[in-house]
C-alpha cells in the first residue's frame, strides 16, 4: 500500500481501487480532518455490503482486547469495522513534549478532560509507572529530562498530579511492546471481514509500527502546516475554505468574498469551528441564498484564544482603537475580566523575562539581530545557561519575534505595567466600580504611559 494525502483520498476511493481492499487504515494529523477522512472510508466500505462499526475510544482503549477482537471471527454478517479514535500506540518519547504542550493549553483553557487525556498519553508514551499521589512533581529535573526528553517546567505541577490521580485505570501501562504486538497480529493475518481504522493526532514517523503500516497498509496524511509563515497560512486557509465550501454546498448556499475573509479572521484555524459556525450562518439566514458580511458580523464570535492573542498584539503595537475594540469583543463573548488580566499578565511577564535576558553580558543581544543569528547563535547560548528553559521552547522564529518585541521595552516600564495590572485586579475583586470600566481604564493608562525604552539604556533592577 502507500501513504497518501487527505486531498487525494476521494480519488483513491473510486470503485475498483486497491485502497478498498485494505484491512488496516491509519489517519494521522489534524483531529477533525482525520475524523472526516475516516468517515469517508467507513461510508465507502459499508456501501459495498452489509457490516457494522465497533467504535473504540483510544483514551480508554485496552489495546490487548482490541487485538483479540480483531483476530476473532464475528457471527455478524458483513464487514466488521473496528474504529479506534485518538489511538495512542504511535506515541513515543520524541512527541512527548508536543503532548505536554497540548495538555497545558487544554488545562489553561479550562478543558480538564482533554488535559487529563494528554497527560495520560504522555505518561504512557514513555512507559512511566505511576505510583504515589504526586508522581510528576516529585521527579527531579535531571530525571525528568531523562524520562521525557525535555526540561522540567518550573511552575507548579500540582494540577497535573491531581489530574493523573483522577485518571484511574487509564494511567496503568502495559508491559508488553504494543507496536510489536500489532505488527505480529497483522503479519499473521486477520479475518477477511475484519477492518481496523485508526486515527491519531500525533505520531512518531520513525516508529517501527508507522513504518510498517506505510509499507503494508493504507496511511492517510491529514496534517496541516503550522505556524504563522506565509506558506503555512496559505495551506491553513485552503483547508478552511474547503471545509466551508463543502458545508455551504450541502445546504445549497453561497457566501460573498468579503464575508469569507471576515469569517476566517474571526474563527482562526479551527476546522471543526469553521464547520459549526458555517452551519450556524446557514440556519440563521433562512431561505436566503447568500451569506453577507453583515451576517458574519452578527452571528460569528471571535475565537477566544485568537482574540486574546490579538489583544496582546494590539497592546504591544500601542494601537489604542484596536485594543479597545478587541476588548469590547471579548467582553461581549462573556470572557471574564480576570481571564483577560491573566492573559495580559502572562504576556508582560514573558516580555520582562526576555528583556532581562537581553541585558546579560553573555550571550550578547544586538539591536537589529536577524533571525538566522538568533536561531544559530543567540538562542543555543541562552538554552545552554539552563535558565527559563520552558520559555525558550517552541519555534525559533516565533521566539525571535518575541525577543524583538521585548527589545522595544524597558524593564522598569514593564514592571510598572505589571504593578498597574495588579492594582486593577484588586479593584476588580473588591471595588464597586463596573468591571468593564476598571479594565478599560487600565488599558488606556497603559497605552497613555510608556514602557518603551527612553533615549538612555535601561538597566535591570
Amino acid at each position: 500500500m502507500a501513504l497518501i494525502k487527505r486531498s487525494e483520498l476521494p480519488a483513491a476511493l473510486q470503485e475498483g481501487s486497491p485502497l478498498l481492499t485494505a484491512q488496516v487504515f491509519l489517519f494521522f494529523g489534524e483531529r477533525f480532518l482525520c475524523k472526516e477522512a475516516a468517515d469517508l472510508v467507513q461510508e465507502k466500505l459499508l456501501a459495498m455490503g452489509h457490516g457494522a462499526v465497533h467504535a473504540i475510544d483510544g483514551d480508554r482503549e485496552d489495546a490487548g482486547r482490541t487485538l483479540s477482537r480483531l483476530m476473532s471471527y464475528s457471527l455478524l454478517p458483513g464487514r466488521q469495522l473496528f474504529r479506534v479514535s485518538d489511538s495512542r500506540i504511535f506515541h513515543s518519547k520524541t512527541v512527548v513534549e508536543e503532548i505536554w504542550t497540548k495538555a497545558v493549553q487544554a488545562f489553561q483553557g479550562g478543558n480538564s478532560g482533554p488535559a487529563r487525556n494528554h497527560l495520560v498519553s504522555m505518561v504512557q508514551a514513555v512507559g512511566l509507572k505511576i505510583e504515589g499521589p504526586t508522581p510528576l512533581s516529585e521527579i527531579p529535573p535531571p530525571e525528568w529530562q531523562k524520562i521525557f526528553a525535555f526540561a522540567k517546567p518550573s511552575e507548579s505541577l500540582d494540577w497535573a498530579d491531581q489530574m493523573l490521580g483522577e485518571g484511574g485505570d487509564q494511567v496503568k501501562v502495559a508491559g508488553a511492546n504494543l507496536a510489536d504486538r500489532y505488527i505480529e497480529t497483522f503479519e499473521k493475518g486477520i479475518p477477511a471481514q475484519n477492518i481496523l481504522l485508526l486515527t491519531a493526532e500525533t505520531v512518531d514517523k520513525r516508529q517501527k509500527l508507522f513504518t510498517y503500516l506505510k509499507k503494508h497498509c493504507s496511511v492517510v496524511d491529514c496534517s496541516v502546516a503550522v505556524g504563522s509563515g506565509a506558506a503555512a497560512q496559505t495551506e491553513q486557509k485552503e483547508v478552511l475554505r474547503e471545509m466551508m465550501q463543502k458545508t455551504l454546498t450541502d445546504f445549497h448556499k453561497k457566501i460573498e468574498p468579503r464575508a469569507v475573509e471576515m469569517f476566517f479572521e474571526r474563527v482562526g484555524f479551527h476546522p471543526v469551528a469553521v464547520v459549526m459556525e458555517t452551519e450556524k450562518l446557514v440556519h440563521s439566514i433562512g431561505d436566503r441564498a447568500g451569506i453577507t458580511a453583515n451576517d458574519v458580523e452578527e452571528m460569528v464570535g471571535r475565537n477566544r484564544e485568537d482574540a486574546l492573542f490579538e489583544l496582546t498584539d494590539a497592546l504591544g503595537k500601542r494601537q489604542a482603537d484596536r485594543t479597545l475594540t478587541i476588548l469590547s469583543h471579548l467582553l461581549e463573548q462573556g470572557i471574564h475580566e480576570l481571564a483577560i488580566l491573566a492573559t495580559l499578565r502572562n504576556y508582560l511577564r514573558k516580555q520582562l523575562i526576555f528583556r532581562s535576558l537581553q541585558m546579560r553580558t553573555f550571550p550578547v543581544w544586538r539591536s537589529g539581530m536577524n533571525a538566522r543569528d538568533f536561531q544559530n547563535t543567540y538562542l543555543p547560548a541562552l538554552k545552554a545557561e539552563d535558565d527559563w528553559g520552558e520559555l525558550l521552547q517552541g519555534h525559533p522564529y516565533a521566539l525571535f519575534m518575541s525577543f524583538t518585541k521585548a527589545a522595544e521595552y524597558s524593564c522598569s516600564g514593564l514592571k510598572r505595567w505589571l504593578a498597574m495590572l495588579l492594582d486593577a485586579e484588586f479593584r476588580l475583586k473588591g471595588s464597586p466600580l463596573p468591571s468593564r470600566l476598571v479594565i478599560e481604564e487600565l488599558l488606556v493608562a497603559m497605552l497613555k504611559g510608556s514602557a518603551k525604552l527612553p533615549g538612555r539604556r535601561d538597566f535591570v533592577v
